[in-house]
């Protein structure tokens, strides 16, 4: 379950910045997870709570967004969101990292992240 050592990760950087505010406890933490980071909404949750016992965060809601999966085509221009394939075996699905008109080579433009993007605090 590496999600907890994502969460630690997370939340000691923000702790650290929170160092350089007057910050009596947060509220909420908004994240924007990737869908190629593999890392799973509720273990993601679960470890928040945990990792975050006696901080300021304590007690704070976590908000998760995910980020789709898009891709540009070199070849073709092809800019959106990628296929994916079912996988019978692991129940789920597989992006397709191949563009879905020429099948060329592509750059993955999201999906990636793993980021908070903001925070509601209280300050002293």
């Amino acid at each position: 379950m590496h999600e907890v050592s994502v969460m630690a990760g997370i939340v000691e950087a923000v702790l650290e910045r929170l160092d350089d505010y007057n910050v009596e406890r947060v509220e909420e933490l908004y994240l924007v997870v990737g869908k190629l980071t593999n890392l799973g909404e509720e273990q993601l949750t679960f470890a928040y709570e945990v990792v975050t016992r006696d901080t300021p965060l304590e007690g704070s809601r976590l908000v998760i967004e995910s980020e789709p999966i898009n891709i540009l085509c070199g070849s073709c221009g092809y800019e959106g969101e990628v296929e994916h394939v079912v996988d019978e075996e692991f129940h789920g699905t597989i992006p397709v990292l191949a563009c879905p008109r020429c099948q060329g080579k592509v750059e993955v433009t999201s999906g990636r992240s793993c980021c908070v993007r903001s925070m509601k605090v209280v300050e002293k």
